[in-house]
């Protein structure tokens, strides 16, 4: 009897370590052995999308697909706190170099995928010193200012308009710009409208537009004139041009420059979307945005874009900025079953009737991949525009070499100091000293 209550009790717990194991253990495969996949988005404007997406993909195979966005501007984040979880992203997002940096433990080799072979530039991937491809971009994106044409056209046919041009179209610089932009903001009673500009959304983790992507085009401008594609120390040698189309943001808009702080990005594209405003900077992903605001008045006819322009010499041929920072990885660390899934999930979505579908008409995508025919291209309005400045030959696109920026701290602490400024509280030489400091000490930190 003993040794019965003695088996009895060591058997009892063997259960109970077992199930203590597995409940700790990563969730690696699901129960038919097919693996599955966890995609961490880092677009808060395409979650449903994705969503949509991965309810199709189960729908269809079986494979559990799961779906996390992380909220605006808090993606690094999140990343973090979701890989030090057992059941970890398979699937993850860095913004290029830097990012690899960072990342570059948990980055499987793309090279020997069935995807990779289907990138039409294979010299957009990030790779390792070791040859192999560690990050895989997915989309090719641009951004501008967007304006309404139809406010525009209201504009140019007043009588008394400042400026002798006849259309938005003339615009080819930023001193140009700034006599339009000026000119209609005094007019802004008689155009129907609150302001030019909607608003510059400083909120943290709302102001990337400017800390990431205005700045994109004086860094841009800095590397072409050392003719390098990065920098150990940054010297914004264009910041005055920065300064000029931010400050003509600020003084045009919406908004008291004040009150920017508590403003976010879906604030200002209400604003324009409401033709309460005639311009909003912005990348070809905000039609989704803008179309879905209840009340929406600007057709697909009259969303039309312009370059950020700064008064950099030159700009009259400078187009939109197009690149990409979206690179996708797969995680190294996850189970072999479950990094199949993922890649199958990926090649799905990119080669099936079904996936490219959902790319290119409901996320709007312009996908590098050649699984991609000459009709399988966005409808949407401003992913065609973009198409047509890549296709310009007589265009120079500035490319997005922020994916170069140091780290997600020096943009976030930019994107502070500009609220700063905005707000009237630090000048615009502490605003340039204070981001040429930092970079030099951020980048320092990832040697």
């Amino acid at each position: 009897m003993k040794a019965k209550k003695v088996m009895a009790a060591l058997l009892a717990m063997v259960m109970v370590v077992g199930g203590v194991t597995g409940c700790g253990s990563k969730k690696s495969d699901s129960d038919d052995g097919k693996g599955s996949v966890y995609f961490l988005n880092f677009k808060p404007e395409v979650a449903e999308v994705w969503e949509e997406i991965a309810k199709e993909y189960t729908d269809e195979t079986g494979v559990e697909v799961k779906v996390q966005t992380a909220a605006s501007g808090t993606y690094e984040q999140t990343l973090k706190s979701e890989m030090a979880k057992n059941d970890a992203p398979t699937l993850f997002q860095i913004n290029g170099q830097i990012g690899y940096q960072n990342w570059a433990q948990y980055c499987a080799d793309w090279s020997d995928t069935e995807i990779y072979s289907h990138l039409v530039n294979k010299d957009l991937a990030i790779k390792g010193e070791d040859g192999g491809v560690y990050g895989l971009p997915y989309v090719v994106e641009g951004y501008g200012i967007l304006y309404n044409d139809a406010i525009m056209q209201k504009y140019f046919a007043l009588p008394d308009k400042a400026v002798d041009i006849s259309s938005a179209e003339e615009i080819k610089n930023f001193d140009t710009l700034k006599a339009v932009v000026e000119d209609m903001q005094v007019k802004k009673d008689v155009l129907g409208i609150q302001g030019v500009f909607a608003s510059t959304s400083l909120k943290a983790g709302e102001d990337w537009r400017w800390q990431t992507h205005t700045m994109n085009v004086p860094v841009y401008y800095e590397y072409k004139d050392d003719d390098v594609t990065d920098k150990e120390k940054l010297e914004f040698t264009h910041s005055d041009e920065y300064k000029n189309i931010f400050d003509l943001y600020l003084n045009n808009s919406c908004t008291d420059p004040k009150m920017l702080g508590s403003k976010s990005v879906d604030d200002s594209m209400a604003e324009f979307a409401l033709g309460n405003v005639a311009m909003v900077q912005n990348g070809n992903w905000a039609w989704n945005q803008i179309k879905g605001v209840d009340g929406n008045t600007v057709t697909e006819e009259n969303i039309k874009y312009l370059p950020v322009y700064t008064g950099a010499d030159g700009e009259e041929s400078q187009g939109l900025c197009i690149g990409t920072e979206g690179f996708w990885c797969v995680n190294s660390k996850a189970s072999e079953e479950d990094q199949k899934a993922t890649l199958d999930f990926i090649n799905w979505v990119f080669t099936s009737d079904a996936g490219k579908d959902h790319v290119v008409n409901d996320l709007g995508f312009i996908a590098p991949f050649d699984t991609f025919g000459e009709d399988e291209v966005p409808n949407d309005p401003l992913a065609k525009i973009v198409m047509q400045y890549m296709n310009d030959p007589e265009l120079e696109n500035p490319g997005w070499v922020y994916t170069t920026f140091p780290s997600q701290t020096w943009k976030d602490d930019f994107g502070a100091a500009l609220l700063e400024y905005a707000q009237g509280t630090k000048t615009w030489d502490e605003v340039k000293s204070g981001a040429v400091e930092e970079w030099a000490t951020e980048k320092e930190a990832i040697q």
